[in-house]
């Protein structure tokens, strides 16, 4: 049997401002309306419905939720904090084999695009024989032009029908490096798609890697477990033991010095949506290579992409740029430029812009909120609510909130009293007043909140009583 192991850490930096570390790109809906991650779980579904992920505790219900919209269903591994990839299959790997198992595992990135699934699960199965025979098995994209952007695996000898040997792992080249690379014939992208034993990859960490197994094992030997509300489980390792495991990729830690190691080359549609080149790519372009989403305008335009699906964005006599309009960041930027949209990130971070790491609307297990204005001690938010969803039972030591339904049904619990509130409606919540907001109803909620007082941080939320289980955190 194969158990599909889906990698959804990771930040996706290089495209923001769509992506951002509260809402990386793995959860964003960039292709049909479905996240990457979506696309993943649809993708692997044809092998085994029942999954584990890797994922971020502040991103736990942005993985439930797509789980359930895929209709799959699985294990999280919530990482205390990113430590790279080897640990995180480290993980996996200790999960499994607690499981008594030693089932063969697919390791998965979340932000690949792959549409040919039937191809895709062909050649997975292709490697199955030498996975099963202690082989550590990786899979190749065959190239199509001379990227920098991608790591090389240079193929050997064949090993059986399907795959060759790998005889080095090769660091994303200059451009002229590339060309040789390509000109050669025997070398393919390097994806970060593994199929191998649980034993094999832990034997390989033993051997390579020691420290992070040993990490690794005494963070999951002191794990937590919880059954979630939804039917999934949560894993948490513990966070001081898996903090002592290095920050490295599985490549470094393993695959560069491992002996059997196997290769199987892909020959399907492959995207890594790892940049602002990648998303123009994947949108149709007009008569002058220009590329428009949403509500662009290119007028004596050239090779310009224009993502705005909220408002007008009008490019005039531009070229070779990228305009990526949210509704509280614009980024525009030469298309040469855009694998450095990270250190602009890293910048914004330093400077303590919220625009970094969040975004004005920001995704809840019961909904989610836009911050719509903030001045000095008061601040207005859009609150959408699903229905049959509730925030937690709460009060505020520093705030008063007003409230003003404007589409569906409000139940409000408000000290020791419990009402209705209908369209049109308000309700005042006093500071360091006992408060909840739920839905009864079976159409979203939507409301106006208007908070006021000397402090208005998220931080301010004193929990009683959750749902989501979130009286441990601030989300």
């Amino acid at each position: 049997m194969i158990t599909p192991i889906i990698l959804c850490g990771g930040s996706g930096t290089r495209l923001w401002p769509l992506s951002r570390k509260s809402f990386p790109k793995q959860f964003v809906p960039l292709i049909n309306e479905k996240s990457l991650f979506h696309l993943t779980l649809e993708r692997v579904a044809g092998l085994n419905n029942h999954f584990i992920t890797l994922a971020a505790e502040e991103h736990r219900f942005m993985v439930t939720e797509a789980m359930q919209a895929a209709g799959v269903d699985g294990t999280l591994i919530l990482e205390p904090m990113g430590r790279n990839t080897a640990p995180a299959m480290a993980l996996a790997a200790l999960y499994s084999d607690m499981q008594d198992k030693d089932d063969l595992l697919l390791f998965c990135p979340a932000d690949h695009h792959i549409p040919d699934h039937k191809t895709f699960a062909q050649t997975i199965e292709q490697g199955v024989r030498a996975a099963q025979d202690g082989a550590i098995v990786t899979f190749g994209i065959v190239p199509s032009f001379p990227s920098t952007a991608y790591g090389y695996i240079q193929q050997g000898a064949s090993r059986d029908e399907h795959s060759f040997d790998v005889v080095r792992f090769i660091e994303k080249p200059d451009e002229k490096t590339a060309r040789e690379l390509l000109l050669k014939g025997d070398v393919l992208w390097n994806a970060g798609i593994f199929l191998l034993k649980a034993s094999t990859l832990l034997e390989a960490l033993n051997q390579h890697a020691p420290e992070i197994l040993s990490a690794c094992q005494q963070a999951m030997a002191a794990r937590e477990h919880e059954e979630a509300p939804s039917g999934h489980a949560f894993i948490r390792p513990e966070p001081k033991a898996f903090s002592q495991a290095p920050a490295i990729s599985i490549d470094y830690a393993v695959m560069e010095h491992h002996d059997n190691r196997a290769v199987l080359p892909f020959d399907g549609q492959w995207s890594d949506v790892g940049s602002w080149n990648v998303i123009a790519n994947l949108t149709p372009e007009d008569d002058n290579n220009n590329r428009i989403e949403g509500q662009g305008l290119a007028h004596g335009c050239e090779n310009t992409f224009i993502h705005g699906p909220h408002r007008p964005v009008v490019a005039l006599g531009t070229k070779d740029l990228f305009i990526i309009d949210t509704p509280d960041a614009v980024l525009v930027c030469d298309q040469g430029h855009a694998e450095q949209v990270r250190d602009v990130v890293a910048q914004l971070e330093k400077k303590d812009y919220s625009q970094a790491v969040t975004h004005r609307k920001v995704a809840r297990p019961w909904g989610w909120y836009d911050s719509v204005d903030v001045g000095d001690r008061f601040q207005v938010k859009r609150i959408g609510v699903k229905p049959g969803a509730s925030l937690s039972l709460q009060k505020h030591h520093h705030r008063a909130e007003h409230w003003v339904v404007v589409k569906g049904t409000a139940e409000v619990t408000r000290g020791e009293d419990v009402f209705l509130l209908s369209e049109n409606q308000s309700t005042y919540i006093p500071i360091g007043q006992v408060h909840r907001l739920s839905n009864p109803g079976k159409v979203e909620l939507e409301m106006i909140e208007v908070q006021s007082g000397r402090y208005l941080g998220e931080d301010d939320i004193v929990r009683l009583d959750d749902t989501y289980g979130r009286v441990r955190d601030k989300s």
